[in-house]
C-alpha cells in the first residue's frame, strides 16, 4: 500500500470563517458550527469535536476486516485545518475519540506526532465515551466524564430529560434532504435551541438519521434544525424539509 500524503492545513484568510460557519444557539449561547463538524465558542475560544473514532481502521483489522489504514491521518488533517481556522485556546473532544480502549497505543509515529502538534500551545480535554471510557494512554490532556462551559454541559451521550444547555455526540446524526432527482444524505448538527447533538467527526464514522426513534425525547419535535455539512459551508435546514428513513 502507498502511504498517505499529509496535506498542510490551509491558512484561513480574512472572511473565511464567516463563510464556513453557521450560527447555532444553544440555551442562549451563540456557537459557530464549522463545515468540518466542529463547534466553536468564539467568546471563550473553545473548540468542540465529537466522535473522532481514531484508529477505527486498525480496530477492524484486528478482527480481520481490512480497511485502508488512513482514517486517523485523514481525521487529524481535518482537525488540524479547523484548529488553524479558529485558533482555540482549548479543544474539548466529546468522547469516542478512539474507537476502542487500546486505540491510542496503536497510533503510528506520524499520527502521534501530528496529534502532539495540535495539542501544543493549547489546553486539551478528553471526555469519556462508550468506546473509550478510560483516558487515552500516553497522550497529553485532561480527562473528565463531562464538563461545563457557562450554561452549557458537554458530555458524550445525550441524556433523556437533560436540562437546557446540553451538547453531546454519540448518535452520529445525519440529515436526508430531497434533492434534484435524488435524496442527499449529510452529516449534521441537530438542535432545538435548548440542546445540540453533534455530528461524528471521524473519517470512518457512520451516521444515523436524526429522525430515527433513537433521537426521540432528546430534542423537541417540530423545533429541530439540522445544520448540514456541505463541502465548504453549513446549511441550516428545518426538520420539515428533512426526510425520514435510513
Amino acid at each position: 500500500m502507498t502511504a498517505v500524503k499529509r496535506k498542510a492545513p490551509v491558512e484561513a484568510r480574512p472572511g473565511d470563517i464567516g463563510r464556513m460557519h453557521s450560527h447555532v444557539t444553544v440555551a442562549g449561547v451563540d456557537l459557530l458550527a464549522d463545515f468540518c463538524g466542529a463547534l466553536f465558542h468564539e467568546a471563550d475560544r473553545v473548540l468542540l469535536v465529537a466522535d473522532l473514532h481514531l484508529e477505527k481502521g486498525s480496530s477492524f483489522a484486528r478482527r480481520g476486516l481490512m480497511l485502508p489504514p488512513y482514517d486517523t491521518a485523514a481525521t487529524l488533517a481535518k482537525l488540524a485545518a479547523v484548529v488553524m481556522r479558529t485558533r482555540p485556546r482549548l479543544v474539548v473532544a466529546l468522547g469516542d475519540s478512539f474507537h476502542d480502549r487500546a486505540g491510542a497505543t496503536r497510533m503510528g509515529e506520524a499520527d502521534r506526532a501530528a496529534l502532539h502538534g495540535l495539542q501544543a500551545g493549547r489546553d486539551w480535554l478528553w471526555l469519556a465515551g462508550n468506546h473509550d471510557p478510560a483516558p487515552p494512554a500516553g497522550l497529553a490532556g485532561d480527562t473528565a466524564e463531562d464538563w461545563h462551559l457557562g450554561p452549557l454541559t458537554l458530555r458524550h451521550e445525550p441524556a433523556p430529560g437533560a436540562s437546557p444547555g446540553e451538547i453531546a455526540g454519540h448518535l452520529h446524526p445525519v440529515a436526508i434532504v430531497a434533492g434534484a432527482g435524488s435524496a442527499v444524505r449529510r452529516r449534521c448538527f441537530v438542535s432545538d435551541g435548548a440542546r445540540c447533538i453533534m455530528p461524528a467527526f471521524g473519517a470512518y464514522a457512520g451516521g444515523l438519521n436524526f429522525r430515527h426513534p433513537a433521537f426521540a425525547g432528546l430534542l423537541k419535535d417540530g423545533r429541530r434544525i439540522a445544520h448540514a455539512l456541505g463541502r465548504d459551508r453549513v446549511y441550516a435546514i428545518p426538520e420539515s424539509r428533512c426526510l425520514a428513513g435510513a
